[in-house]
């Protein structure tokens, strides 16, 4: 595989990531304009022009351009399988260059000297979720999750006897709670299931999916559609001034558990809700799937 053509070709999808936003998430903000009034709707017309004017000009969207993350699924079959310490080395490259060229400003701190090296990497930064697949294909989504939505992440080792009563509890009490913290109106991650770890990456991996995708299983997909009613119900609104629209969508993945844990993991996405997905073909060139 050419990895420096893969390096090169990375630089245009990082900036389209942090510079527009998927059509689902951008339909959905501009509905929930049309339904709010004063300073709800006040607040989406700026959230609206910021991302016209971020499309426009090709600069960010949002001052904080996130934590650069990679969730790869990679065929067993895929034809430069053997390269993939070699891909890896060229995401990172791509990151380092798309900081400087577009500019992305840098956002890894080391946690105990606070050295900020510059270019958005770290020791295992870009960070990268793998997971082995069948057939041949290299597909990745490039998620930039922002700081301040992320601040708001909750992990809770529920007792089990609460029950699926229990986890809708929890997810609206975090939600009121956050109020205009994560920069609502959101995308709300909810992990169930597993371990403690599994479910805050479970919480992640809801994020990939669009908005107004419902999970695949219709009882998950029954949940999501009334966690979502009843997040809007809440009042907390735009940026937390009150209105109609709290989030914009909930999305869950869960695990099976252990009887005697019941993790509920929660970790939501601000209105900048930024990816890409792409995939990579074996000579190096990448192209855009669903976003």
């Amino acid at each position: 595989m050419d990895t420096s053509r893969l390096t090169d070709e990375m630089i245009s999808p990082i900036k389209k990531a942090v510079t527009t936003l998927p059509e689902p998430t951008l339909n959905a903000l501009k509905e929930a304009k049309e339904v709010e009034e004063d300073g709800a709707r006040v607040q989406l017309e700026a959230i609206l022009e910021a991302i016209e004017i971020g499309e426009q000009e090709g600069i960010p969207i949002c001052q904080d351009t996130g934590t650069p993350t990679f969730f790869i699924r990679v065929g067993s079959k895929f034809p430069e399988i053997n390269s993939l310490p070699e891909i890896k080395a060229a995401l990172r490259r791509a990151v380092q260059v798309a900081t400087e060229e577009v500019p992305i400003r840098p956002n890894t701190v080391h946690p105990f000297t606070g050295n900020n090296p510059g270019d958005n990497t770290g020791k295992r930064i870009p960070w990268i979720n793998w997971s082995i697949t069948e057939g041949e294909e290299f597909l990745m989504t490039y998620l930039p999750k922002g700081g301040g939505s992320t601040n708001m992440s909750q992990l809770t080792m529920m007792t089990p006897g609460r029950g699926i009563k229990g986890v809708k509890e929890i997810v609206l009490e975090r939600i009121a709670s956050m109020e205009g913290k994560p920069c609502p109106p959101d995308i709300v991650g909810v992990g169930i299931g597993g371990s403690a770890s599994i479910a805050v990456d479970l919480a992640k991996e809801s994020l990939l999916r669009p908005v107004g995708v419902r999970h695949e299983e219709e009882e998950v997909a029954a949940l999501e559609r009334e966690l979502l009613e009843r997040a809007n119900r809440l009042g907390v609104g735009p940026m937390g001034v009150g209105g109609e629209t709290t989030v914009l969508d909930v999305k869950i993945e869960y695990d099976y558990r252990h009887p005697a844990s019941f993790p509920v993991a929660i970790t939501p996405q601000c209105w900048a809700n930024r990816r890409i997905s792409l995939r990579l073909n074996p000579d190096g060139s990448v192209e855009e799937v669903e976003r």
